[in-house]
C-alpha cells in the first residue's frame, strides 16, 4: 500500500490517478486534479524510492538508466494499487503523470493495458524498446515534452509517441520550446483532455 492521497467523488464519475515527479509527493499534481474535475474520485500515491531523500516510484543507477528489475516489481505493485482502487470504482480510469511519474505510468499501462482509459504522460522517458501491446488500442493518451529537455530527449519522446500509436492508442503531443519545465501550454492541454 502507497502513502497516498484521496479525494472521494461522484458515483459515475471519473477515477484520476495523479504521479509526481522525482522529489515530489502525493500532493503536487492531487488538488490540481481535483479542481480540474470537481466530480472525480483523485488517488495520488507517493513513489516509495528515496533517491537521496527525493521521492521516486523505481530505482535508477544514473539519469537515464533505470533498474529494469526494480521498474518491473514496482510496476506490478502500482498496477496492483491501481487495479484495487478501480475495482471499488464505477466511473473511467484516467491517469497522468510527471516526468519519474510518467514513467511509471506508461510501464503500468504496457503490463496492464485494461486499467488507464485515458492517460496523460509529461515528459516521460522510455529509454527501452518497449513489446508490442495490442490491448492498448483505443485508449486515449496525451504526451507533453519540451524540444530541448535535457532529462528527456526528443528522439526518445517521439520514439514513445510512435510506439503508443502504433498499438492502435489514440495518440495527441504537445510540445513546446523549452525544457523540463511544465508550461501552461501543457497544463492547458492536460485540462482539455481530462475535462472533455
Amino acid at each position: 500500500m502507497y502513502v497516498h492521497a484521496k479525494r472521494e467523488g461522484k458515483t459515475g464519475a471519473p477515477l484520476v490517478f495523479t504521479f509526481h515527479g522525482t522529489g515530489g509527493s502525493e500532493t503536487q499534481f492531487h488538488s490540481f486534479a481535483a479542481n480540474l474535475l470537481p466530480d472525480a474520485t483523485v488517488i495520488s500515491p507517493r513513489g516509495d524510492v528515496s533517491e537521496m531523500g527525493a521521492a521516486r516510484f523505481f530505482r535508477r543507477t544514473g539519469e537515464g538508466v533505470y533498474d529494469m528489475a526494480d521498474l518491473g516489481q514496482r510496476t506490478a505493485a502500482m498496477a496492483g494499487f491501481m487495479a484495487e482502487a478501480a475495482a471499488q470504482h464505477d466511473g473511467p480510469v484516467y491517469a497522468f503523470g510527471y516526468s519519474n511519474g510518467a514513467n511509471i505510468l506508461a510501464s503500468v499501462m504496457m503490463q496492464r493495458p485494461d486499467l488507464v482509459g485515458r492517460a496523460a504522460l509529461l515528459h516521460p522517458l522510455i529509454p527501452w524498446s518497449p513489446e508490442p501491446v495490442a490491448e492498448l488500442a483505443g485508449t486515449q493518451v496525451l504526451i507533453t515534452a519540451g524540444e530541448r529537455d535535457p532529462i528527456c530527449p526528443a528522439p526518445l519522446t517521439r520514439q514513445l509517441s510512435a510506439w503508443f500509436d502504433e498499438q492502435g492508442a489514440e495518440v495527441d503531443m504537445v510540445w513546446h520550446p523549452g525544457g523540463h519545465e511544465i508550461t501552461q501550454a501543457e497544463v492547458d492541454a492536460l485540462s482539455t483532455f481530462l475535462a472533455h
